[in-house]
């Protein structure tokens, strides 16, 4: 008999991690791979972070806190709704976790019971199905398609909704995609949720500071007020900061959601690294005027992976308006054979071969709900980006 518990079934390992593992393996092996599959930033920590958490340190604290966050960050996290949102919010209404993983992860723990219904458009981060799974709940996929910029319609979030549902998860900047949502977009979908007061919303802005052209961020309850109640607006230091490695994630909502999910974490993990939250303050209250120069070199690799897969045979490449991904479609790869004589049913197979002909890594399209498509991290160096294109262009060329 099988020590496994059966709810392990449901669930699959992360895809983007397995990419990421099997790029490592094949470099220690001595292969030359480019990996484009982490989401996550090249830049390092700002200093004034890194000088935060020294100091904490030398300050002596390394000692539990809070389960669910320490005061000082549960109010750079109030300022920072207020500053950057509009949206007041007191301690109260504030968890801290590590990483916005494990805040998503509480939030759906603490709300779901077997059969509640969590709307998640597609493409979607792969872990929002495997966690709704986990939570005894059914995940409803909704397919956005390329032609809608792969954002979620009013039309479409309408016929989804049944008395079921429970959450509809929103992720702006996306991840997969970058595809972000404009106010008139959201106030489109804002204006459905309102006529259906049992559905909440989990908005994931994980990449809010991490957009392009001018384009204007917007989160649910800033554009809609009458969701505020029902809303958990989860955010995090991870990408903006790049401190993917100091695990802090957070989020903001009914003081009665955040009570439950500190039990939950209270059980887990209890709180998150008081080091890695004394530097989360200096990041929120501190300088933020990198962001400014790391999005402009954001904006010009995006730009350049963008037309460089746009001239390889196959495949077509939609521009993002933030976060630093794309989600090419390889549709015109389909049913071609590789050099090795393999054919190409799938996006998957797709990735598969790029990774065996040319040393590039990429996250295939099913692995986040939409096919044919791969998504490409532009989160690395121009010029690993530029060989990384060379590659897969000449890969596409040598298709039969």
């Amino acid at each position: 008999m099988s020590v496994i518990a059966q709810r392990l079934s449901r669930i699959k390992p992360s895809p983007t991690i397995a990419v990421t593992s099997k790029a490592r393996e094949l470099k220690a092996a001595g292969r030359d791979v480019i990996g484009l599959g982490a989401g996550e930033p090249d830049f390092d920590t700002p200093d004034h972070i890194k000088e935060a958490a020294i100091e904490a340190i030398r300050r002596g604290e390394t000692k539990y806190t809070a389960v669910d966050g320490t005061p000082e960050l549960k109010q750079a996290i109030c300022d920072k709704f207020k500053r950057d949102n509009g949206l007041d919010y007191k301690p109260s209404q504030v968890t801290v976790g590590t990483g916005g993983k494990q805040v998503l992860y509480n939030a759906l723990m603490a709300t779901l019971n077997p059969g509640d219904e969590v709307i998640i458009p597609a493409p979607f981060w792969v872990s929002y199905p495997d966690m709704t799974l986990m939570a005894e709940g059914e995940p409803v996929a909704v397919p956005c398609s390329q032609n809608n910029g792969f954002k979620l319609r009013a039309e479409d979030l309408e016929k989804a909704i049944t008395k079921k549902t429970r959450w509809l998860i929103l992720n702006s900047p996306s991840n997969p995609t970058g595809a972000a949502y404009s106010r008139a977009e959201m106030k489109a979908l804002t204006d459905v949720l309102k006529k259906h007061p049992q559905v909440w919303v989990l908005t994931d802005d994980m990449y809010e500071k991490l957009v392009y052209d001018g384009f204007e961020f917007c989160t649910p309850a800033e554009v809609e007020p009458e969701l505020y109640e029902r809303t958990l607006t989860v955010n995090g230091v991870s990408k903006a900061f790049a401190m993917t490695g100091w695990r802090i994630g957070y989020a903001a909502g009914p003081a009665e959601l955040i009570k439950a999910m500190a039990v939950i974490q209270s059980q887990s993990t209890t709180n998150p690294s008081s080091i890695s939250q004394a530097a989360a303050v200096a990041a929120l209250n501190g300088p933020q005027d990198f962001l400014a120069e790391r999005n402009e070199v954001f904006r010009q690799r995006r730009d350049l992976v963008v037309e460089r897969l746009d001239r390889c045979p196959g495949l077509t490449c939609s521009k993002p308006e933030g976060a630093f991904y794309v989600y090419p479609s390889c549709a015109g790869t389909i049913g071609k054979t590789a050099p090795d004589g393999g054919r190409i049913r799938s996006d998957e197979d797709f990735a598969t071969k790029l990774l065996e002909a040319e040393g590039v890594a990429v996250v295939h399209g099913a692995a986040f709900g939409l096919s044919p498509y791969f998504r490409i991290s532009y989160a690395t160096s121009t010029e690993a980006l530029e060989q990384a294109c060379d590659r897969i262009e000449r890969f596409c060329r040598s298709l039969k």
